[in-house]
């Protein structure tokens, strides 16, 4: 992994923002990762960001807009259409997986996210693997 690859994440919950913090800059030692606590103005705040991100996390119960809502704003800007977009989200059953999957995301991590695992699992995005792990 490149320490210049640019991570968008967006949530709400103080303690993920936290921990996602710790793992891509502490432990992947990753310079350019920006966390939106809210989902605000959000296309106007993605697309002002320096460098644009190359690959967007998103928390999916969220509130103005929620993942799925988000989703649709970032496949809505040609710029980043092929750009990954991963769902995190701490209630995963069948059922919404195929939402996820349907609705276009690229991948969902089952929140916690696993540490020992994730800069595995981000290669493999970056590599444009589709990652669903999903907790059953």
């Amino acid at each position: 992994m490149k320490s210049q690859t640019a991570v968008l994440y967006v949530e709400d919950e103080p303690m993920s923002r936290k921990v996602m913090q710790m793992l891509l800059k502490g432990r992947m030692g990753l310079e350019h990762v920006t966390i939106f606590e809210d989902s605000n103005n959000f296309i106007q705040r993605l697309c002002n960001l320096v460098p644009l991100p190359d690959v967007i996390f998103l928390d999916i119960h969220m509130e103005p807009y929620n993942g799925f809502e988000l989703l649709e704003m970032v496949r809505n800007v040609s710029y980043f259409a092929s750009t990954p977009v991963v769902a995190l989200t701490a209630s995963v059953m069948s059922e919404e997986v195929e939402l996820l999957k349907s609705a276009g995301f690229d991948g969902c991590l089952a929140k916690p996210i696993n540490s020992d695992t994730f800069g595995e699992t981000l290669q493999q995005i970056m590599n444009g693997e589709r990652v669903w792990q999903i907790i059953s």
